[in-house]
């Protein structure tokens, strides 16, 4: 039993290890066109929390529910990043994952690098954010890899496919975009706690 926490993190260390490899191999492999970033990205009004409604799953989340994602910049400009979600249903454990986040284009915010586990860094770039701050897509330059996120818990047909078609228009291949599936009405404790840890 003692040995059970440590092969799970072992697991998760591996799966995180193959998906920093992955994504800067992919970087790395293809030459395509850059994706277009917005001129500015006003950072602190992009932090907090942001609900997921479209990702690519990976081994870690390939059934993930109910997922948030939270920003936060410490004194060290490094973004502090929470993702945390159900596994295997809205009733499954909850399993969170705290990689760090720093700017790497400073003249527009828009472009980041994300670290799972060092020495291995991710490219991710906002490709989209509306002017309210309510919603957003990111990126990876490879086109394999996207986020659709949402302040709101909730998105309407119409306003999911609409987000979809920016990735599709920057190249990327609709099925890379899985739905993220959204219900929190029976998660009245864990916002409760969200709050409490500043999330």
């Amino acid at each position: 039993m003692k040995n059970k926490p440590m092969q799970f993190y072992v697991r998760v260390s591996a799966a995180l290890l193959a998906l920093a490899g992955m994504s800067l191999n992919s970087g790395c492999a293809f030459n395509q066109t850059p994706l277009p970033t917005p001129e500015r990205v006003e950072l602190e009004s992009f932090m907090g929390r942001w609900y997921v409604h479209g990702y690519t799953p990976i081994l870690v989340d390939k059934k993930a529910h109910n997922a948030i994602e939270h920003y936060r910049l410490d004194d060290n400009a490094k973004i502090q990043t929470t993702y945390q979600f159900r596994d295997g249903g809205f009733d499954g454990d909850l399993k969170t994952y705290t990689p760090v986040g720093w700017v790497h284009d400073k003249a527009s915010n828009a472009e980041w690098r994300m670290q799972f586990i060092w020495p291995f860094r991710a490219q991710y770039s906002i490709l989209h954010v509306d002017e309210a701050y309510t919603e957003a897509i990111i990126a990876h330059p490879s086109r394999k890899y996207a986020w659709i996120m949402l302040r709101s818990n909730q998105v309407s047909e119409a306003d999911y496919e609409r987000l979809v078609r920016k990735l599709e228009a920057v190249g990327y291949a609709r099925e890379i975009v899985k739905r993220m599936p959204q219900d929190w009405s029976g998660e009245a404790e864990r916002l409760a706690e969200l709050e409490a840890d500043g999330l």
